[in-house]
């Protein structure tokens, strides 16, 4: 098959695991000699990595699929990811789409395109991602942000929280192998790439399907030992992941950034618990001073899932006094969305919209709140920064606990760490000079 003038486009909505198989289907077409569109360019093939850890994703998702073929009108259309994963018979039905893929068919994406292009009447079974035990590894791909890499080290999740459509997404916990992700580790920093971020869907469940005993400390140690590796960043993590002993082992870590993100979705125990969470809000304040004790630098982040059904004006009231003494960095709002085929899709008590979205804004106004003040705490001080791109005159990047700085130079620091002293707060950001 001639491809040498065919150009595929992609489009990819969601998480950055969803990024990362992206960039993997991307390498995937270029290594079979296929040109990659650039944006807004008009493509033969157009793909589309579909999100659906919400409702409102569910309906970008669809839109997206369809805005596509407006713009593309001769292009082959492919829909795969999440979405497809747990919606595929609605996707079947629209008349936009061409080629419907799920998560574990991904990986074979060229073959799949070119059977079409050759038969035109193709079939897929779309594999049910629950029944998959083996991780699917795309090999190494570097997958980068700026001046950072995005390792992905595991798929699937075993918790199901009743708000979570992502176990049925991804199906369960498949660890990738230490060695291949090692391995790929020690490909990225030949390309000087300074950060890596270690993502998955749930990483903290990492090497529990391994036979032998091996967990996401070990990789972390692991990966600690590679010689131009300079900073290691964790995605999101289970707070139950945070213990003496794991704590103990990473803070002999030195290249580990200080930065936590830790899920708690509520701040209110009864809430918790119909979350099926599986933790209370003093088990979290627990594992925060372990952090805090440990780290005095320590960033934490975290998700808060607001209207949840069932949550009444006094587990609203205890979330808020919760959050107010955490004292988080920065939360990640959210108002919560029935998703069909989960537990809390159908439980009694559904939150209006309206009281919803009060919840959220007022704890966007604490989430603002402590951001600023936290970094009002740095005026003064000299911080170590890995600087990014240039706009307007200055360099931005990130601390290594992720503060955001904002640097006004001639020089070129693009991927340079550079140690500046924090002048002013703006907005979410500092101004060093």
């Amino acid at each position: 098959m001639d491809v040498k003038n065919k150009k595929v486009a992609f489009i990819t909505l969601g998480c950055k695991v969803n990024q990362y198989e992206t960039n993997a289907m991307t390498q995937k077409f270029i290594e079979k000699g296929y040109n990659i569109a650039e944006n807004g360019e008009k493509s033969d093939i157009c793909i589309i990595n579909t999100c659906t850890v919400t409702n409102i994703s569910d309906r970008k998702s669809r839109q997206m699929l369809r805005k596509v073929k407006e713009i593309n009108p001769e292009a082959i259309i492919v829909a795969c990811g999440c979405y497809v994963q747990v919606a595929k018979e609605e996707i079947e039905k629209m008349e936009e789409i061409d080629i419907v893929l799920g998560n574990n068919e991904k990986k074979d994406i060229v073959t799949y395109v070119e059977t079409y292009i050759k038969e035109q009447d193709q079939e897929i079974n779309m594999q049910d991602v629950m029944e998959q035990r083996e991780f699917v590894d795309f090999g190494n791909i570097t997958y980068t942000e700026k001046t950072r890499a995005v390792i992905k080290v595991q798929d699937g999740c075993d918790r199901f929280c009743s708000y979570c459509i992502i176990p049925y997404a991804r199906g369960r916990v498949r660890s990738r192998k230490p060695e291949s992700i090692l391995s790929e580790i020690k490909e990225i920093v030949k390309k000087d790439i300074k950060e890596v971020v270690i993502t998955g869907i749930h990483i903290a469940s990492y090497g529990k399907d391994f036979k032998q005993e091996y967990k996401l400390i070990d990789l972390l140690e692991e990966i600690n030992k590679i010689e131009g590796v300079q900073r290691i960043r964790l995605g999101s993590i289970e707070p139950l992941l945070i213990t003496e002993e794991f704590i103990k082992r990473l803070n002999k870590l030195e290249k580990v950034c200080h930065h936590f993100h830790l899920s708690l979705q509520s701040g209110c125990n009864e809430t918790l618990k119909r979350m099926n969470r599986r933790y209370t809000t003093e088990e979290f304040e627990n594992i925060v001073n372990i952090l805090r004790k440990n780290y005095k630098d320590a960033i934490l982040t975290t998700d808060i899932i607001v209207g949840f059904p069932g949550e009444t004006n006094d587990e609203f009231e205890k979330t808020y006094k919760f959050l107010e003494e955490i004292k988080f960095y920065k939360m990640h709002i959210f108002k919560y969305s029935p998703r069909k085929g989960t537990k809390a899709a159908v439980m009694q008590g559904q939150i209006d919209g309206k009281k919803k979205e009060e919840r959220s804004k007022k704890l966007i106004l604490l989430s603002d709140k402590n951001e600023k003040e936290y970094n009002k705490k740095y005026l003064g001080k000299e911080v170590e920064v890995l600087f990014e791109e240039e706009k307007d005159g200055f360099y931005k990047g990130h601390t290594k606990n992720y503060i955001l700085v904002y640097y006004k130079t001639n020089q070129n620091l693009q991927n340079k760490l550079k140690k500046v002293i924090c002048k002013e707060v703006e907005n979410n950001y500092i101004i060093a000079e």
